[in-house]
């Protein structure tokens, strides 16, 4: 039992402090991973426990103008971390296979600008949940919405923590391109109910969710297999699985929800 404590807290000092990259080591929350887990362990606390018996005998809260709001933030926000991180990295300086994270200035201003705002983005994400809770639509919080979100926090996390920069960092502006689109969506259908109807919008923004999951899967495997790359291969090691698995996660979603109902409409004909 010594042996295995011993080996543990050797892991934990090797992960949260050798290998962890020195630039980002003092920015709030990311000296340890026991602030970001405590706000996960509240935010499954609040959306399975807390706010569902807070919500029990009461009636759903109109959220409409708060969410309108909250939407255009996220917009905002998502266009900000896409085109920082383009501008400072993918359009100018930065190769597709085997970047390296690297130093000076520039690598701390992308660092910062980018990787640290898109894990502060995923933290405000959590908010999705809760408002699905307060408008009662406890059926919304799915195992694929909440292992999304809370997935997405950890894996942001772990970037600023060891890769702040580089090749593992093209999720930042793929994903917020994406959430650009998802949530204008989300935003029309606040001032228009008739869009939640829109079996073209809604199946879309699945599609474009399942495309941009198996573009990172590609862009992580490449780090794999790519020769003479002087970069770690291990972060790739754990977002590989994550990423077919998100991939698989909404393809089911994708099939049960729009292709399913058109068969069995088929063979009810």
């Amino acid at each position: 039992m010594a042996l295995i404590l011993k080996g543990a807290v050797k892991l934990y000092y090797y992960l949260n402090e050798e290998i962890a990259e020195s630039m980002t080591q003092d920015w709030p929350l990311m000296r340890t991973p026991w602030p970001g887990l405590a706000i996960l362990a509240i935010y499954l606390l609040a959306v399975f426990r807390w706010l569902p018996d807070y919500m029990k005998n009461r009636p759903a809260y109109d959220l409409r103008k708060t969410i309108a709001i909250y939407n255009v933030i996220q917009i905002l926000y998502c266009f900000y971390v896409a085109y920082q991180s383009l501008k400072l990295g993918w359009l100018k300086r930065y190769k597709i296979v085997c970047e390296p994270v690297g130093d000076g200035p520039e690598s701390v201003e992308y660092a910062w600008k980018v990787c640290y705002t898109y894990f502060l983005i995923k933290i405000i994400d959590l908010l999705d949940t809760v408002f699905f809770v307060l408008r009662k639509k406890q059926n919304q919080v799915t195992f694929l919405h909440v292992y999304h979100h809370f997935g997405m926090v950890a894996v942001a996390w772990g970037m600023v923590k060891w890769v702040p920069g580089g090749h593992m960092t093209l999720l930042v502006p793929v994903n917020s391109v994406v959430h650009i689109v998802m949530y204008t969506y989300y935003l029309l259908t606040t001032w228009d109910e008739s869009y939640k109807k829109s079996l073209w919008w809604k199946k879309h923004v699945t599609q474009i969710q399942i495309v941009q999951f198996t573009i990172l899967l590609i862009h992580f495997f490449v780090l794999v297999v790519a020769n003479d790359c002087s970069i770690p291969r291990q972060p790739a090691y754990i977002l590989i699985p994550q990423n077919l698995f998100m991939v698989i996660l909404f393809g089911d979603f994708y099939y049960r929800t729009y292709v399913k109902p058109k068969k069995n409409i088929s063979k009810k004909k």
